[in-house]
């Protein structure tokens, strides 16, 4: 499997898994408490076999910075949280930060 789809992978279940982290009520309602461990065990899974071809440091910066914009777009279309100016400013700046390392860095391993 292309490495970059690994990675997606890994974003879009740790996403799930801190989703059901919320859910789960402080780990007090089963279901979401079983996807917050399932959804976190594939994340790091896939995260591992992202390793093996991209490197590290770019791998993490991209799944974080993605991650902490999908999950606050799931926190204020599921959850009904709220997003000021300035935190739409940091996550500008999360994305274009994402673009400039899969654009312009050679370390990318594209």
């Amino acid at each position: 499997m292309h490495p970059w789809a690994l990675l997606i992978i890994a974003i879009v279940a740790e996403v799930i898994g801190t989703s059901a982290l919320r859910a789960s009520d402080g780990f007090s309602r089963l279901w979401p408490s079983v996807l917050v461990i399932v959804g976190y065990a594939v994340a790091f899974y896939f995260l591992s076999l992202t390793l093996k071809t991209i490197p590290m440091g770019v791998s993490y910066a991209i799944w974080s910075g993605v991650g902490i914009v999908l999950i606050s777009l799931v926190g204020w279309l599921v959850f009904d949280q709220t997003l000021d100016a300035p935190a739409l400013a940091g996550m500008g700046l999360i994305v274009t930060g994402v673009l400039v390392i899969n654009i312009f860095s050679t370390s990318a391993g594209h």
